[in-house]
């Protein structure tokens, strides 16, 4: 199991420009083939290079598990077929106005927590994508789950802020244990930073020793 501390595109919140599952990595066209390869081995993924609507930062973009992966409906076609093309999973846009659907989604293989501002449409249908539970929650009362959290099979690494009752809630819906911490030296936006699966994490070159002992702690890597 590997931790590959790095930059993406000089900068080290890589979690705004990449994502990855248990399948794939996404990172945005314009990341060197090098820098790719290295991120798909300490994860032992696939790699997809692409933008989505045209922008490096696809982090914020795009949700998914193993199962699908859910795209804002303003992701040009290109984009989506260079994704579709690359894997056997379901993938599908969404008709919503809030298109940041990586900061509004926290997934596992397991469940999903999904913003309140979504309604039960758009539940419903993420839940027949991801082929998991999908329920509403906040961390920290904050409706932002997916930019505050990074969760695998085997754990979340959660904002440090985070209230007991939206805890167990994560607990109960993604079932794994749940764990506190920051990334690159104190940012409390967990996904700002940080992707990662059950092999590996990725992480923000500015992330500091206890930070590590965190992320190794919350997803068993």
């Amino acid at each position: 199991m590997t931790i590959f501390l790095t930059e993406i595109l000089g900068s080290p919140y890589i979690g705004t420009y990449a994502f990855s599952n248990e399948k794939i990595a996404i990172v945005p066209k314009s990341v060197p083939k090098k820098k790719a390869e290295e991120i798909g081995k300490s994860l032992e993924v696939k790699v997809i290079k692409t933008d989505i609507v045209g922008s490096r930062l696809l982090g914020i973009f795009l949700a998914a598990n193993s199962n699908g992966i859910v795209l804002p409906y303003i992701t040009y076609e290109h984009e989506f077929e260079t994704i579709k093309n690359a894997l056997d999973i379901e993938i599908d846009l969404i008709q919503h106005k809030i298109t940041a659907l990586g900061n509004m989604i926290l997934a596992n293989d397991f469940g999903a927590i999904i913003s309140p501002i979504f309604p039960e449409k758009i539940i419903q249908r993420l839940s027949d994508i991801l082929n998991v539970e999908v329920v509403r929650g906040k961390i920290s009362d904050l409706p932002y789950v997916g930019s505050l959290a990074v969760a695998t099979s085997k754990g979340v690494l959660v904002h440090p802020s985070i209230q007991e009752e939206e805890e167990r809630l994560i607990r109960e819906v993604l079932k794994v244990d749940v764990f506190t911490g920051t990334i690159n030296n104190g940012m409390p936006f967990i996904r700002s930073g940080l992707i990662a699966n059950s092999v590996g994490a990725v992480v923000g070159s500015h992330t500091v020793g206890r930070e590590l002992m965190d992320i190794t702690r919350a997803i068993k890597v």
